[in-house]
């Protein structure tokens, strides 16, 4: 899928079915005098109702569609019969999907299943027919309940993206790359910043035919949480990562200043990403010498809080240790 393909952001309409009117009929048949009320109910109006979707990544097939209405419920007829009821409408999105109103923002529900429904709008319920009122004091009722009016909303829907590991850094720190090296993605990768557009899934293979799931972020610069670059559009898919990757180049001026402007624009984002587990990834290490190496080893085990590791993706030095250590930290 091409990078216009991805869309994780969209607005619409959506209107769910009145219900429909009850009958207030009065039986009428030959040699039967006073048949008496037999109106039926009005039908249920259909519901707008959100399922999910394992094999969607996008909420691409939603982008043109602004406006989504249920079927109405049709009205009850004499010999109490019930009208039909709407029909409901399905808007199938992928997982990790959250839906909100538009008007106040709030999070009405989010979506994690494969399979999992939730109503968004409920239909009208419909009205009872005449049938339904009659008593020894009223046995000719001629009125019924009308069907209860439909719901109608603005709502917001975002995806964001379910990983395992999500793998987080400045823009041309590597990430595509690796993504295409630890598992069978086919990320977009050039010798410039911000290659990446959008996010890039890829299931890393491991053993015994167990599996995780990568996340490649475009990268992220200073200011991202402020609206700076194309991190911040797209910082909302790292919350979803059970494990934060953070990758930066061997030839950095300074790593440990790297991963704390890194942990600051995610801390400014949400606070609540800090609580996540985090390892460092030094990538590009086959420019190091070995002695190269061991000084800058000395540098990091002082500077750095959190585990790190040496790794290269062109040489494919220390994929399987890195593999070993997140699949160690995912099943903690």
């Amino acid at each position: 899928m091409t990078e216009g393909n991805f869309v994780d952001y969209v607005k619409m309409f959506v209107s769910s079915g009145k219900g429909g009117q009850g009958s207030s009929h009065l039986h009428r048949e030959k040699y039967i005098e006073k048949g008496g009320p037999d109106g039926g109910d009005g039908g249920r109006g259909g519901h707008i109702i959100v399922r999910g979707k394992s094999n969607l990544w996008t909420l691409l097939h939603l982008k043109f569609k602004k406006h989504i209405r249920a079927g109405h419920g049709e009205h009850g007829s004499k010999s109490r019969s019930s009208g039909a009821d709407g029909e409901d409408f399905y808007i199938d999105v992928p997982l990790g999907t959250v839906i909100r109103d538009t008007e106040t923002n709030n999070i009405l529900f989010e979506i994690t299943e494969d399979g999992e429904e939730k109503i968004l709008a409920e239909g009208g319920k419909g009205g009872l027919g005449n049938w339904h009122f009659k008593s020894s004091t009223n046995q000719t009722p001629r009125y019924a309940q009308p069907g209860l009016p439909m719901e109608e909303k603005y709502i917001t829907m975002e995806l964001k993206v379910l990983a395992d590991v999500g793998l987080v850094g400045f823009p041309n720190a590597g990430k595509s790359t690796l993504l295409s090296v630890i598992t069978s993605a086919k990320p977009k990768i050039a010798d410039y910043e911000f290659t990446t557009l959008k996010p890039n899934l890829g299931i890393v293979k491991y053993r015994d035919f167990q599996t995780f799931v990568m996340a490649d972020i475009p990268g992220i610069i200073e200011g991202a949480a402020e609206g700076k670059g194309l991190g911040h559009y797209f910082l909302r898919h790292i919350e979803r990562n059970s494990i934060l990757l953070f990758l930066i180049p061997s030839d950095a001026n300074d790593i440990k200043k790297q991963y704390d402007i890194l942990l600051d624009e995610l801390r400014r984002y949400n606070p609540e990403m800090l609580d996540k587990e985090r390892i460092i990834a030094i990538s590009k290490s086959d420019m190091l010498d070995e002695e190269l190496k061991a000084e800058l080893k000395m540098e990091l085990d002082n500077e750095l809080p959190i585990p790190y590791l040496f790794i290269s993706s062109v040489a494919q030095k220390g994929i399987t240790e890195l593999k070993d250590v997140l699949w160690k930290m995912l099943n903690n």
